[in-house]
């Protein structure tokens, strides 16, 4: 017996082949958008030119020892979003600056303001491993 699936299904799986399809580069366009927010000093190779010329996420990786260093000496709005971002990145180190910051669960993601919470947003759904 061929029964085939019904129009909204596969319309339903054509959306989201579509949008799969895309996150890689919608992803590093939000990550873009955030390390212009947080500053390109803690991304790739700290240069306005670095970020300038990034082709990938890769080239835009955070530079972990020296956030982790100047943790304690950033605003908290600064320490949760860059915390936030560096999650996406690897999620250990991530997870262990989150927790530095007092982050208990997604709400706490409620004190940022609007821009910082749309470039996490998008890094959440267009997000495709790292």
């Amino acid at each position: 017996m061929n029964q085939s699936l019904p129009q909204e299904v596969l319309d339903q799986i054509e959306l989201e082949h579509q949008h799969f399809e895309a996150a890689p580069q919608a992803f590093f366009e939000a990550w873009k958008r955030g390390v212009r927010i947080a500053g390109h000093e803690w991304f790739g190779d700290g240069t306005r030119e670095g970020l300038q010329h990034a082709k990938s996420k890769w080239d835009l990786r955070p530079k972990l020892l020296m956030l982790n260093d100047a943790l304690g000496i950033l605003s908290s709005g600064q320490r949760m979003f860059l915390s936030a971002m560096v999650s996406f990145y690897n999620s250990r180190e991530g997870g262990a600056m989150l927790k530095r910051c007092g982050f208990e669960g997604l709400s706490d993601l409620g004190g940022l303001d609007l821009e910082r919470r749309k470039v996490i947003a998008d890094l959440t759904l267009h997000y495709n491993g790292w």
